[in-house]
This record gives C-alpha cells, structure tokens and sequence, in this order.
C-alpha cells in the first residue's frame, strides 16, 4: 500500500516507544512512554519530568472528523485539547490553552518531526491569531 493509501489511524506510530527527552542544549528533561493502545491506532503518552511534572495524553484519529485529537492532563491541572493531522511528514495538533487568569485563550501548536535520532516535539503559542509564534517548548525524544 502506498504512502497515499494508507489509512490515517497510524500517521502517529512514529511517536511510539520509550523515550528520554532532552531541551535544545542537550539536558535531560525527563522520560516518556508512548504505546498503542485498543488496537485501534490510539495512542497512550506518560510523561515523568525530571522534576514534581507529570502528565498523560491519549491521541486518536476521528474518522467522522478526519483529524486527529489529543487530550492532554497533567499534574499542575492543565488541561489542553488539540486537533489537527499529518503534514509533511510531521504531526501537527492546534488548539486554545485556557488560561488561569481567566483572560482569553492563547492558540497552541505543537508538531512531532521524526528525525534521524528520534522525534523531534516543538510547542509553540502565540497571543492573536495575527502575532508570531513563540516556542514554550522543544524536546528532543531519544530512544531509551
């Protein structure tokens, strides 16, 4: 089956495994596990920072929708809801982060780009949909 044919359920494969994430200077920021689950082309995501953060996504593909969706929780409270697919090879999911203060959401963009060594996660925001977008984080996953 051809690149072309291929059902969208396992655009994401690439992302799963054990996985030692590291910043942009090479430090360790923590780990995270990444499985198939249901059988369905789901994805589980665990992430263990180095520190007190942890967080959990689970990620499908919404054939009525045709994108695919993360719901994103951790243990600071957050909460973050993102749609969106493949392209280019690499995943991007958008969405609106609620803010704390109540003020009005930002726009979230985060894209997984597999790379030689692993995958590369870089999430960005931005204030209007009219400013630039400011990275908030980008993790380099080795396999572990």
């Amino acid at each position: 089956m051809s690149t072309d044919e291929r059902s969208p359920e396992h655009d994401f494969d690439f992302w799963i495994g054990e996985w030692e994430v590291f910043g942009p200077k090479g430090k360790q920021l923590g780990v995270s596990s990444i499985t198939a689950v249901l059988g369905t082309g789901a994805l589980a995501e665990h992430w263990r920072g180095l520190g007190e953060m942890e967080g959990r996504s689970l990620n499908s593909y919404d054939p009525v929708r045709g994108c695919w969706h993360q719901t994103w929780v951790d243990s600071g409270g957050s909460v973050l809801l993102l749609d969106g697919g493949l392209v280019d090879g690499s995943m991007v999911l958008e969405g609106l982060a609620p803010l704390e203060d109540g003020s009005t959401p930002q726009p979230q963009r985060i894209t997984w780009t597999p790379v030689v060594d692993g995958v590369r996660q870089h999430w960005q925001t931005r204030a209007g949909d009219d400013d630039p977008w400011t990275t908030l984080f980008d993790g380099h996953y080795r396999r572990a």
